[in-house]
């Protein structure tokens, strides 16, 4: 990075250290989703967002050694046992809840109680294999008579992360397996030949055939979901670093290559890349800060001669994020301008927990953090 660079990267992280010291004490242990007028609004402890508060606080805490964030981190920590147990309410999400707490908690401080909860989770999470079709399952039925046993989802892939530290963990190749099938699955039926990506495929859960595409969160079946753009992107990127498998590198390069060529000027993505001029075109900094992470990363996984264009491009990312949609003063949230579910109209232009963690973690690596969570 140039002088000028590493001060701007300086600058974001003291912003990001001092606001957290402020945020937590407001927040606490508990589990906030999206900010809403200034606050944030937060979720209970079984939804898919809960491990990124903590994880932003195990990210500070990791230099700062702030115990006032830690012990924050550890009581969300907690809370999550019973979600463990109720078990009813656990879907595939379980890899990025439980990567942001407890493996986070038992790489910084080897702690074994958080390796046994990891393990255990991993185990939940592998349960959810269907092995007719090499897919993890997504979600449990959200009301009655909801038929999505065949649904696997783009966002998985970084829920994939936990089974790889599981297998490395236990030197048992099972978890391992099961994430390598279901990155084939995604590799085979998620991406296409221009880079784009779908959120969502059904898939019979009995022959494990392809049924239909699903438009999800994105704008249709064909369009591109920016968010799940960038979850391809560093997913892919982390299944390359942990096998080292040729295919999963040139995904993640391909879809990298359509996420760049698609970002309008200042380098922060409209909540999808396909949509029709009459609908409107919010920001989603989510999407932004995690393919940044995932670009940053990218850019070590290739020659230097190829790395350049990856790692230009996350930062520009991070700077625009930092410099024209952060507010360190009057909201609950880091980055402004997220978009959660537009068809929904839920969470539309407003600051997402998740933006705010990659955000974090993008600036963190920026600033030498090579670490990972995920890895």
């Amino acid at each position: 990075m140039s002088r000028m660079t590493e001060q701007w990267v300086e600058d974001a992280w003291s912003r990001i250290t001092k606001k957290l010291a402020r945020t937590s004490q407001k927040i606490g242990s508990r589990f906030p989703h999206v900010s809403v007028n200034g606050t944030y609004e937060c979720a209970e402890p079984h939804w898919w967002t809960a491990g990124f508060w903590p994880g932003q606080l195990w990210l500070v805490y990791r230099e700062t050694k702030d115990e006032s964030l830690k012990a924050i981190a550890e009581e969300c920590e907690r809370k999550l046992d019973d979600v463990i147990v109720g078990f009813d309410r656990l879907d595939h999400d379980m890899g990025f809840m439980w990567t942001l707490t407890s493996v986070a908690r038992y790489k910084l401080l080897a702690e074994k109680d958080s390796r046994r909860r990891a393990l255990l989770v991993a185990n939940l999470l592998m349960g959810r294999f269907n092995a007719n079709g090499n897919y993890i399952r997504a979600w449990n039925p959200w009301f009655e008579g909801d038929q999505n046993t065949g649904f696997a989802i783009i966002d998985c892939m970084m829920n994939l992360p936990l089974l790889f530290w599981a297998s490395k963990e236990t030197e048992d190749p099972r978890y391992k397996a099961v994430a390598i099938r279901h990155a084939n699955t995604v590799l085979e039926h998620f991406i296409e030949e221009d880079g784009s990506v779908h959120h969502i495929v059904n898939f019979d859960p009995e022959t494990g055939e392809r049924v239909e595409f699903i438009g999800g969160q994105g704008y249709g079946p064909h369009s591109a979901w920016s968010r799940g753009t960038a979850w391809a992107l560093y997913g892919f990127t982390l299944a390359y670093v942990h096998t080292n498998d040729e295919k999963y590198l040139q995904a993640a390069k391909k879809v990298a290559h359509f996420f760049i060529a698609h970002l309008p000027d200042d380098h922060v993505p409209y909540w999808d890349f396909r949509l029709p001029e009459d609908v409107p075109h919010y920001r989603d900094s989510s999407a932004g800060s995690i393919a940044a992470c995932g670009l940053l990363l990218l850019a070590d996984q290739v020659a230097k001669t190829d790395s350049s264009s990856y790692q230009n491009t996350g930062v520009k990312i991070l700077r625009s994020l930092h410099e024209n949609y952060t507010d360190w003063d009057n909201d609950d949230g880091l980055l402004l301008h997220g978009t959660g579910h537009f068809p929904e109209q839920s969470n539309v232009d407003k600051p997402l927990i998740y933006g705010d963690y990659y955000f974090v973690e993008g600036i963190a690596r920026l600033r030498g953090y090579k670490d990972l969570f995920w890895l």
